[in-house]
């Protein structure tokens, strides 16, 4: 593909993403097609002979298309958003199309440092201690998602617990049992890191939570002592700003002061809610954050930045970077033996890295940091009225605190007919909620925080689950609770 025919494919490809983007909304928001449709529909064999680009194009509307679930659709409501934006796809361009490799400083000087300077200013937007700026001691990195930040932060706890023994001695340098702790909310990617760490899932404690379905500090602390007396080392622990299934907030001030009296490594996990940090009214869940010796949040969850780009900070870069090193010699640079400069491949698990930062820089150079807190603030007022229907509503109820825009609801009838609302809502197209289960009972989860969702598809989609709810009760055979007549 010479210039001139990368540049024709390139505008048609433009073209065809602003279209759909200016029109999702109007497409089924949950994909309607069977399993082996897409596949089906494909040849069995590649093609021999070059292929012209527009019949690639064509394809994706033929194909890929009605196999779509919309994300980016403005009534998308389930899991969390994973918004992204014209900036946002624009930087992810740019960054394919300069196709640099930052794994040092060395093969792509900007790629660090613009990296490293728009996290700085992220400290300062989120209101995040000092301590987490590069121009200290800490630091912080774009990882690929949460998950991939949890696991660097376990495995330098893992090393500062034992010494930095590890790296050299592998897990047998005492038999002592290391163990971590978290809520019984906090997200699955801890237990699969623990097992990737070789300390194994059952050396996770999972800490009760309590009404609003956050860890009790109290218990937590019950817990490192019990392990302690049973000759076990207690290392590490993961506060959640924003659980996946309520959005609960961990109580982060009570378990940072027992982390910081048993010395234990505290990482917490804001992942989506962290973004809601940019607005000085919610950074009551940062109460405490001076406690914490790792940080991380999603720009592609609430910010408007497309999948993937995890920030992952830390307090001490050394006790990452001690972790992850390994030096051969065909990585050895003048620029990485003068100390003067940050190699990134030492701060997460791969080697290679792209570009970016550039999606992260240019959303927040086009929106503004007042542009992006005016969109977070819209959105948490949207969910506040969502909830305000359902409290109005005597056929619902909120079963979960709303710190900010997920609202966890229910009909009051049974999980059955919670669950075949939640299935005929989604069949319609029209709204795609999903569901979690708190105290046992099947619940619907409304998040919103699409980019484009505005008052007129929340209250769609209220109208559309009043109306499936109605529909569905009455067909939905419940059991009497005196059992059947004789």
């Amino acid at each position: 593909m010479d210039g001139e025919a990368f540049r024709r494919a390139g505008y048609a490809m433009i073209d065809w993403i602003a279209r759909y983007l200016d029109n999702v909304e109007t497409l089924p928001v949950q994909s309607q097609v069977s399993a082996g449709a897409i596949r089906a529909q494909l040849p069995a064999e590649p093609p021999r002979t070059p292929e012209p680009f527009e019949s690639w194009l064509a394809d994706i509307d033929r194909v890929v298309v009605p196999g779509l679930t919309h994300w980016q659709s403005p009534n998308f409501f389930a899991y969390f958003p994973a918004n992204a934006s014209g900036p946002s796809i624009l930087g992810e361009l740019l960054s394919a199309g300069l196709g640099v490799q930052g794994m040092l400083w060395a093969t792509s000087p900007a790629c660090t440092e613009v990296e490293t300077h728009v996290l700085d200013w992220l400290v300062g937007m989120l209101g995040l201690p000092d301590a987490f700026r590069s121009t200290g001691a800490g630091g912080g990195v774009l990882q690929d998602t949460a998950s991939s930040s949890v696991l660097c932060a376990l495995l330098a706890a893992r090393e500062r617990a034992t010494g930095f023994q590890s790296n050299e001695y592998g897990l047998a340098q005492s038999g002592t049992q290391l163990t971590a702790y978290a809520s019984a909310e906090t997200h699955s990617s801890l237990a699969k890191a623990m097992r990737i760490a070789g300390l194994g899932a059952a050396a996770l404690r999972a800490v009760e939570t309590d009404a609003s379905h956050a860890m009790r500090a109290d218990r937590f602390a019950a817990m490192v002592a019990q392990d302690r007396r049973d000759g076990c080392l207690p290392f590490f622990a993961c506060a959640t700003l924003g659980t996946t299934s309520s959005n609960a907030i961990d109580p982060l001030r009570a378990i940072g002061e027992v982390c910081a009296r048993e010395r234990l490594w505290l990482h917490v996990d804001a992942a989506m809610s962290g973004t809601a940090a940019l607005c000085p009214e919610f950074r009551g869940m940062h109460d405490g954050i001076k406690y914490a010796d790792s940080y991380c949040f999603n720009p592609h969850k609430w910010m408007f930045v497309n999948f993937d780009c995890d920030v992952f900070w830390v307090r001490d870069r050394a006790a990452l970077i001690n972790t992850l090193t390994v030096l051969p010699e065909y990585l050895k640079n003048e620029a990485t033996a003068s100390g003067a400069v940050f190699d990134y491949r030492d701060w997460h698990i791969p080697l290679g890295r792209r570009f970016r930062a550039l999606k992260l820089w240019f959303v927040i150079r086009h929106y503004g940091v007042e542009g992006l807190q005016a969109i977070v603030r819209h959105h948490v007022a949207l969910a506040a009225s969502f909830e305000q229907w359902v409290r109005a509503d005597s056929a619902f109820e909120v079963v979960a605190p709303r710190p900010l825009n997920l609202v966890c609801f229910r009909h009051r009838s049974d999980d059955a007919t919670n669950e075949a609302l939640l299935q005929r809502v989604n069949a319609s197209g029209r709204a795609y909620l999903s569901h979690t289960r708190l105290d046992g009972r099947y619940v619907l989860r409304m998040s919103i925080g699409q980019t484009r969702v505005e008052a007129s598809h929340v209250r769609a989609a209220w109208e559309l689950i009043r109306t499936t709810a109605r529909a569905t009760a009455r067909e939905v055979v419940t059991v009497p609770s005196d059992g059947p007549s004789a």
